[in-house]
């Protein structure tokens, strides 16, 4: 089993260096990942948390925490897509792969907050194709000399966007959600899939279906990454056991605070579970 530490930029945080500086500290506790959480707005269950404080840039946190590690891979535990543009957004995850020597995962999901989509103007009722259709476009600026696509929120020809992403063909674009149109998606666009907080039987029973939806995609599950975003609460060696058991490679965990103190004592206890290599 490997493990993920999730970064408090979502706890209201006063000072962003103190968010940084827990990718360090993760790392040398021998965690195999850092993430971050991603959110634009103070709204609906995120204002009710936060109230007026700061809930840090997802990517910007992200790339200071590259510029202040070595070895663990860089996540986003989930973009949420129809706040954000493909294009802007593949040159921006394009150049922080560079950036960070290729450690990038690209964690994506569809939202779950309607309150935010209504301030951004982002389509709630469509947001599962828009998702779809920004995958494709990324991967096709990626991955083509010059991209073409004709979709329903995206119509192009002959672009060329540079860089390229490091990782070749792209870095890994994982799936959130554990519904069945993400569990669809997972199958047909991820090349993992990331949900949040299901039962070491939930993830199996999902699995299952994953792979159904993959054998008829003509798709391998040997190909994708599997990993679960987890509270640490939840973390011992018997929930480790069980998960692994339940086809989970990798457990990424968060702690429901901004109080440091309870965030580094969360992130020492968890570390106990931790196998050296």
């Amino acid at each position: 089993m490997r493990f993920g530490f999730t970064l408090p930029n979502n706890f209201g945080v006063s000072d962003p260096h103190d968010v940084v500086a827990l990718a360090a500290e993760a790392e040398h506790a021998g965690f195999d990942s850092v993430w971050v959480n991603h959110h634009v707005l103070n709204v609906g269950y995120v204002g009710d948390r936060l109230g007026q404080r700061p809930y840090h840039d997802a990517l910007t946190v992200l790339t200071w925490a590259a510029a202040t590690t070595r070895q663990v891979r860089l996540g986003t535990s989930v973009l949420v897509l129809p706040y954000l543009h493909p294009m802007l957004l593949a040159k921006q995850l394009a150049t922080l792969d560079h950036l960070c020597g290729g450690r990038l995962i690209v964690g994506v999901g569809v939202g779950s907050l309607p309150e935010e989509n209504e301030a951004l103007g982002a389509p709630w009722e469509r947001r599962g194709r828009y998702s779809d259709e920004s995958i494709t476009v990324m991967r096709a600026l990626w991955n083509e000399p010059e991209a073409s696509f004709d979709g329903e929120f995206f119509s192009f020809a002959g672009i060329v966007a540079s860089p390229k992403p490091l990782q070749r063909p792209h870095p890994p674009v994982v799936i959130g959600g554990n519904r069945p149109p993400a569990l669809r998606r997972v199958a047909r666009l991820g090349d993992g899939w990331h949900p949040l907080g299901v039962s070491p039987e939930g993830y199996a029973d999902r699995l299952a279906t994953i792979e159904t939806e993959l054998a008829a995609a003509g798709r391998d599950r040997a190909d994708l990454q599997w990993s679960l975003r987890i509270d640490a609460d939840r973390v011992d060696a018997d929930a480790v056991a069980a998960y692994e058991r339940a086809g989970v490679e990798e457990m990424v965990v968060s702690v429901a605070s901004g109080d440091l103190g309870v965030i580094r004592t969360a992130l020492e206890r968890v570390a106990g579970c931790i196998t050296p290599p």
